[in-house]
């Protein structure tokens, strides 16, 4: 269930979860308890503008996988929301369908700081920074750039982060190594289970 709290701050963290794995999961876990957010929703993206979507893995397998990664946390979320928007998805239109959709909540976007400095090539950036406010994960080694002082943007500095990447993930399944605690049980066993990212596996 969704929070029925009325003005509850909830944050958004888009992603493609290709597949979704321990590092995504400390960022958002530390969102939804060590900040004023009531919770946090992954929002699963079916189709980056920013990249091809031949490398993803079918939507309802990776919604899935989001699913039983937090299937024991009450305070995130997994939200299949841009599946049914056209695509390719945008953030402002995800933002502005959710907030049509939940007038009594409050979305907060949550993003990384190597994303920040790119904000001004999104579509409608000037209405995301107008109407949302914007957590931001300080990553080691990147500058936030000019927008780092902007009213609606926090930054935290001490989330914890890993140096895992998802594609780090699907190349190592392909080459039948082995990505136990890179990935949660469940989706770990998911993972082995259904053949996902393996070189032989046959397209639906």
């Amino acid at each position: 269930m969704m929070s029925t709290v009325k003005n509850a701050k909830i944050g958004l963290f888009f992603g493609s979860f290709n597949p979704i794995h321990v590092g995504h999961l400390i960022i958002a876990n530390y969102m939804a308890t060590q900040t004023d957010l009531k919770e946090v929703w992954l929002v699963v993206s079916p189709q980056n503008p920013l990249k091809s979507k031949e490398s993803l893995a079918r939507d309802q397998d990776r919604l899935h996988l989001v699913r039983v990664a937090i299937d024991d946390n009450q305070k995130l979320r997994a939200s299949d929301i841009e599946f049914s928007l056209p695509q390719p998805s945008y953030t402002i239109d995800t933002l502005t369908y959710l907030r049509e959709r939940h007038p009594d909540k409050q979305f907060v976007l949550i993003m990384g700081g190597d994303n920040l400095p790119t904000l001004p090539k999104w579509k409608n950036y000037a209405l995301i920074l107008r109407d949302f406010e914007l957590y931001v994960y300080n990553r080691p080694g990147y500058a936030l750039g000019e927008l780092e002082n902007h009213p609606q943007i926090k930054v935290f500095d001490k989330v914890p982060q890993m140096q895992i990447s998802a594609s780090y993930i699907r190349e190592s399944i392909a080459a039948g190594l082995p990505v136990q605690y890179l990935v949660t049980e469940p989706v770990l066993k998911y993972l082995e289970s259904s053949g996902l990212y393996k070189k032989n596996r046959k397209k639906g």
